[in-house]
């Protein structure tokens, strides 16, 4: 069995590797190969391990912005009612511009 120094770069022949991924067993130059979750792997058994990791995560995503959405609009909703009836407990005096003809603030 030949030593990884005299081993070549599954992807650039002329390259020594410098590695052996773990996943598919091939031998990859320093370019060809990263560090992933404490490991050296290739750029190949990378996508295929984050594409598995991908799967139902557009779901959840979709799932969290309708509940962010309707979240945003039951908050919109209830600062409007609370504001309108904040509105509501206003004296009829201060909707018709007669209150600050009463002088109320001099009044026991």
């Amino acid at each position: 069995m030949a030593t990884l120094a005299q081993q070549r770069c599954f992807n650039h022949a002329l390259r020594e590797a410098a590695a052996r991924c773990p996943s598919c067993r091939q031998h990859f130059c320093r370019e060809c190969v990263t560090e992933h979750d404490d490991r050296m792997i290739c750029a190949a058994c990378l996508a295929k391990e984050l594409a598995g990791t991908r799967i139902g995560r557009p779901r959840r995503r979709a799932a969290l912005r309708f509940a962010q959405a309707f979240t945003g609009l039951a908050l919109l909703w209830v600062g409007f009612y609370l504001v309108g009836l904040a509105l509501l407990e206003l004296p009829a005096s201060l909707h018709e511009g007669t209150l600050w003809e009463e002088n109320w603030w001099d009044q026991p």
